[in-house]
């Protein structure tokens, strides 16, 4: 298990310890999140867990909360262009990179590991994500760029956050999938699955089939895929 220098960093000791619970996750997994290997890892006491965070779930939700944050700091890194659509797809693209340098990080931001649940714990405070100033952070860019899209007039008026909503559905639907291996089969999965599942999400929204296609198909050319 790799160890944190204790006198390398200036991290505090909180940020230390979530750093090293994300490093836990990419390395072993949800199961070897408990306060002893957190700990360990950090070259602390264990009692400095439970001193900093209260126990094992509160660290959770801050290491969900952490992961939001760096989605969201890859969201402000992308560019707004004149093609909302493409901008969209980009985020998309963005958000699956983010997915697979840390699956199990991912997992546990959106509930699918063991050490996150879709039923809603007793403290309404302590839920993963929907509810957490991140989370909303992160999703205020999605609204954003849903909202030039809207304002462009290539698809139908509707709410931005209706569409947010749903695009976050789909990226995320393809994102878990493609982690647990169900395209396996395919040759690129991006191309001939997220490709044309953003292509008819759009067309769905109101877009002309051929313009949605060209400006995902950019956005892959720029990426290297096609």
């Amino acid at each position: 298990m790799k160890q944190i220098s204790a006198d390398t960093t200036t991290e505090t000791v909180p940020e230390r310890l979530v750093k090293a619970t994300i490093g836990l996750l990419a390395e072993q997994g949800p199961a070897a999140i408990k306060a002893r290997t957190v700990a360990s890892a950090t070259g602390l006491s264990t009692m400095v867990v439970y001193s900093h965070f209260g126990g094992v779930p509160e660290l959770v939700r801050a290491v969900v909360d952490q992961g939001f944050i760096e989605l969201g700091g890859a969201f402000s890194r992308v560019v707004a262009t004149e093609d909302p659509v493409a901008d969209l797809f980009t985020m998309a693209l963005v958000c699956r990179e983010v997915a697979r340098r840390n699956p199990h990080l991912y997992d546990l931001m959106f509930g699918l590991s063991t050490r996150a649940t879709y039923r809603p714990v007793g403290d309404s405070g302590l839920r993963f994500s929907g509810r957490s100033a991140a989370f909303r952070d992160v999703h205020a860019y999605i609204t954003e760029a849903c909202g030039r899209l809207v304002g462009s007039g290539r698809i139908q008026p509707q709410e931005p956050e209706v569409v947010a909503a749903q695009l976050w559905s789909f990226v995320h639907g393809y994102i878990t999938l493609e982690l647990a291996d169900h395209f396996a089969d395919f040759d690129d999965a991006v191309t001939q699955v997220m490709l044309p599942m953003g292509v008819n999400f759009t067309v769905g929204l109101g877009d002309e089939r051929a313009r949605a296609r060209t400006s995902h198909e950019a956005v892959l050319r720029s990426y290297g895929s096609i």
